[in-house]
């Protein structure tokens, strides 16, 4: 996996004996315990990174270890523990296959009323993951297998795709399907993903080649749209005809046109359309001539009734939304917390098309898929824990700050000593996984970075930032913070170290000024940390603040309301506080946010419901 590191790791006031080890000036003098400094070389920058923990440091840890071997986990006989001298990161290491085929759960209760379902999608975990719509798929997919429904994805073969992660690829049909005036030979393959079955769609042309699964040289748009025909083809031409063809986001909302106002006329007659919106903001603007591409006319399309986009009305030209398009032309419509429906009635130009289809629009939780997400199996967590037992949780903790070159269980500039007292003073890590793009709160993730300082807490931040001034901004932040005793800002996106980090956070930020549903204050809560997060969409949902007295009994985390800098302290003060000055407290809110369900096993009957509605009982149209 991809990965860019920006800033040293290490400060030299750390470093035993005062040694000064900076990046302008080189030195072959190590302290006693550190290791030789190593580079780590990326496409876009070269950075070194210094070992600050002592010898003694690792002799106590390793003592730790030993004494609760046979509590915790045999492995930590044998736990190594990373510097950032290694050289490799610690997040890169081999790992042991994880199949989670087979770990399907056994104790779900079959549905007696079963279908066949086939999702249609830009995205899937872990193969083709960009952000939570591969995660929604994959878990969504897997909790309808679980309650014996028959389960397909339609995904493109992106070219980055690493078939090695595929089991059993194999061609099954070679066929045509249309685009701009032509007939492209395209192949579809069958495999296994995380024990899915995987259709993949590989056109002749140029489409869906490149490094990424987005951003490649073609035009991702036609790409989309071609797709959305090329499966409802392959359907045609196989026979298959499923019950709930489940579309998502603007991608792939074409589809719903093609099939009622083309395929729906030919042989495709059983299915119906669900369309699930992830994020209300990806619109899928589309000029008539491109839809027209697929083979319909788009001119038809560009009335306030079907898919014009309305804030082009009056313009020249108009233009389409492949979002609005869907909304109007599938049976349900489903957006994925009910906060967030909520929200999608009341604001944005989507609205009044949303209300006009109020009777077929349902606000569905998103879930997590529980053998995916568990740290008692977490393959790559260096030692296993569940809410029953948190000691392992420890050590994750101390795995990664040791990795990562911070502080173990010391406060910055304090250097784990209270100014008051001179005690020794147990330090919160604070983790915030995202996208850095406006939607999640920049200036608050910047403003967290410099308060969880000046509180003595330590904060690593893992995330891509899409947008070139906001990664030269957090580049800048790194380049300052990251020699430092207690930020790390890892401008990059692993699967591997995600899992560490919620596994070693004491608590996850999710400071989003808008978010329809959220999968971060999930997982970790999975993971026993603890969510700070504002309150808007599926955060409203899943998180509920412990002062709130009218709903004490669902109290598990902090919630603040405004999107300023001073509500964002209110609920970090309040965080750090319990955690310092009251430990039992907290590890009591650890433990009930750990079990709170937030699986897919728990919301999955929500979309069947919705299947349901809408699927018809015979081959009858």
């Amino acid at each position: 996996m991809e990965y860019t590191m920006v800033g040293a790791f290490g400060h030299p006031s750390l470093i035993p004996g005062q040694i000064s080890l900076r990046r302008k000036k080189k030195s072959s003098r190590l302290p006693t315990g550190a290791t030789a400094p190593y580079n780590l070389s990326s496409a876009s920058r070269r950075i070194k990174a210094v070992d600050t923990n002592s010898q003694d440091l690792n002799v106590h840890l390793e003592a730790r270890a030993e004494s609760v071997v046979d509590t915790i986990n045999p492995v930590l006989k044998d736990l190594v523990w990373p510097s950032p001298s290694d050289e490799t990161p610690f997040w890169k290491k081999e790992f042991p296959t994880w199949d989670v085929s087979i770990e399907l759960p056994a104790d779900v209760e079959k549905d007696s009323d079963l279908m066949h379902i086939i999702h249609v999608t830009a995205e899937m975990a872990p193969i083709a993951k960009v952000g939570g719509l591969g995660d929604v798929v994959t878990g969504l997919a897997r909790a309808c297998l679980a309650r014996g429904h028959t389960v397909d994805v339609m995904l493109p073969f992106y070219e980055c795709i690493e078939k090695q992660h595929i089991i059993d690829l194999t061609l099954i049909t070679t066929y045509n399907s249309f685009h701009d005036g032509n007939w492209i030979l395209t192949n579809a393959y069958r495999g296994e993903v995380s024990g899915i079955p995987v259709i993949f769609v590989e056109p002749s042309n140029q489409f869906f080649k490149g490094k990424y699964v987005y951003g490649g040289s073609y035009d991702e748009l036609e790409a989309y749209i071609f797709f959305s025909r090329a499966c409802l083809e392959w359907m045609q031409v196989t026979g298959v005809q499923p019950d709930i063809i489940h579309v998502h986001e603007w991608q792939t909302s074409a589809l719903p046109l093609l099939y009622w106002d083309m395929y729906h006329h030919l042989s495709l007659k059983r299915p119906r359309i669900t369309l699930t919106i992830h994020n209300m903001e990806h619109y899928g603007e589309c000029r008539q001539e491109q839809l027209s591409k697929c083979g319909l006319d788009g001119a038809i399309y560009a009335t306030t009734d079907r898919a014009v986009d309305d804030r082009t009305i009056g313009h020249n030209p108009e233009r389409l939304s492949l979002l609005k398009g869907g909304i109007v032309y599938s049976n349900a419509v489903v957006t994925v917390s009910p906060t967030y429906l909520k929200e999608t009635l009341c604001s944005g130009w989507l609205s009044s098309t949303l209300i006009r289809n109020r009777d077929k629009y349902f606000g569905v939780l998103n879930g997590i898929d529980p053998a995916i997400w568990n740290p008692a199996t977490d393959i790559f967590l260096p030692v296993k824990f569940n809410a029953q037992k948190l000691e392992g949780k420890k050590f994750c903790k101390n795995y990664v700050q040791k990795g990562l070159g911070l502080p173990v269980e010391s406060a910055g500039r304090a250097e784990g000593k209270d100014v008051v007292n001179g005690t020794q003073q147990k330090v919160p890590l604070v983790v915030c996984i995202t996208r850095l793009v406006a939607q999640k709160g920049l200036h608050l993730i910047i403003h967290a970075i410099k308060h969880i300082e000046e509180l003595g807490g330590q904060m690593v931040v893992l995330g891509k930032a899409p947008d070139d001034r906001v990664e030269r901004e957090f580049k800048d932040l790194a380049d300052l913070y990251n020699e430092g005793p207690a930020i790390r800002i890892l401008l990059m996106y692993s699967e591997e170290l995600s899992h560490m980090l919620y596994a070693a956070a004491d608590m996850v930020l999710v400071p989003s000024l808008y978010e329809p549903c959220g999968l971060a204050q999930m997982f970790g809560m999975r993971y026993g940390a603890v969510p700070i997060v504002r309150r808007t969409g599926g955060l409203a949902d899943t998180v509920f603040d412990i002062d709130d007295h009218s709903n004490s009994h669902m109290a598990n985390g902090f919630v603040f309301e405004g999107i300023d800098e001073g509500s964002l302290n209110w609920a970090l003060d309040r965080a750090f506080s319990l955690y310092k000055n009251k430990p039992d407290e907290w590890t009591g809110l650890v433990r009930k946010a750990m079990e709170r369900d937030n699986s897919w096993n728990n919301t999955a009957g929500n979309y069947i419901e919705v299947y349901n509605s809408v699927r018809v009982r015979d081959d009858s149209s």
